[in-house]
């Protein structure tokens, strides 16, 4: 995304990997409604984007109030969202050059963080691994450079000679559309693979290690991220496998001292009864989409931040480095 002096312009990744669209969003409620329509997704990408859409209705001269909550409602899971328009908000200046000039931070802090995580979290990598990953963690989910699939692009770069398991992230299929876009972009050594093929690949011992994003950490290290995250934590354990979270600060909700507490967003059932609009089961078919679910910290091996890689036991205070 770019802001272009008086819009956004947003990447539709809605449209990849077929086209490459982009949306020229002008009011704060249309960057809301990309947010909700998952035109743009990813915690990080996500909390950047609500901060461009608080200078929009700055500069539109909407009251701040207004802006704020109808940005936050977009969804619900993703702390960056709203850590972005609180930080934002308590500025206390609502002036449209002030605003933008935080919604710029905001991005460019993001791109930092991720490229400091990305060599952090490498070091966890051996060469020659196959390091398995679920959704979409890169440049798309983030402002550039990424943070799961960002330790996977820098351990790339450093001749670590790494093989990636996409998981193909039903029901959206971020994994298989935006991952795999990506990866064959920066060739990447990579397979796409079905989220159910996940055990037997760990069973046979073509699995190192597995490194995921996160939507929100909750300050016992409990971490929500997208729906089957917790299967592969799960299968880790069970087959001895590391499993580490790449996340920025801004992902860190040192309020909630357990995942019990995370909001999780059910989306629309339409999401798994049709592929491409088209219906792939019984007419009137009752559905449950949640959209994430939450990792118990004690199956996490260990948390990357910008700062650290975090152990257990974890206890975050008001930040990762507490």
């Amino acid at each position: 995304m770019a802001w272009q002096g008086d819009r956004l312009s947003m990447l539709d990744q809605r449209s990849l990997p077929q086209a490459e669209e982009y949306l020229e969003l002008r009011s704060y409620a249309q960057v809301a409604d990309a947010i909700r329509g998952m035109a743009v997704r990813g915690a990080p990408a996500i909390g950047v984007a609500a901060a461009y859409g608080m200078a929009l209705g700055a500069l539109a001269g909407h009251p701040i109030d207004e802006v704020a909550d109808r940005l936050v409602a977009a969804r619900p899971t993703a702390v960056n969202l709203e850590w972005a328009v609180e930080r934002i908000r308590s500025l206390g200046d609502w002036r449209f050059e002030s605003v933008l000039a935080e919604a710029e931070a905001i991005e460019r802090e993001d791109i930092a963080m991720n490229e400091a995580m990305g060599k952090l979290g490498a070091e966890l990598i051996e060469p020659g691994s196959n390091v398995m990953t679920i959704c979409n963690t890169g440049s798309l989910a983030t402002a550039g450079h990424g943070t799961a699939l960002g330790i996977i692009r820098t351990a790339h770069k450093q001749g670590k000679r790494i093989h990636v398991w996409s998981c193909e992230t039903r029901p959206r299929q971020q994994g298989l559309r935006l991952t795999a876009f990506e990866l064959m972009k920066e060739g990447i050594p990579f397979h796409s693979i079905a989220d159910s093929a996940a055990a037997s690949l760990m069973r046979s011992g073509q699995v190192n290690c597995v490194i995921v994003g996160a939507d929100r950490i909750a300050s016992n290290g409990d971490t929500a991220n997208k729906i089957g995250t917790y299967s592969l934590a799960v299968l880790a354990r069970y087959h001895g496998v590391p499993f580490y979270v790449a996340a920025p600060s801004s992902t860190l909700d040192a309020q909630m001292p357990s995942g019990e507490s995370i909001p999780i967003e059910e989306r629309d059932g339409s999401e798994l009864a049709t592929v491409d609009g088209h219906p792939v089961g019984p007419e009137g078919c009752p559905v449950f989409n949640p959209a994430f679910d939450v990792t118990p910290g004690n199956l996490i091996s260990a948390i990357v931040t910008e700062g650290a890689v975090h152990r257990q036991p974890f206890s975050f205070g008001t930040s990762f480095a507490d």
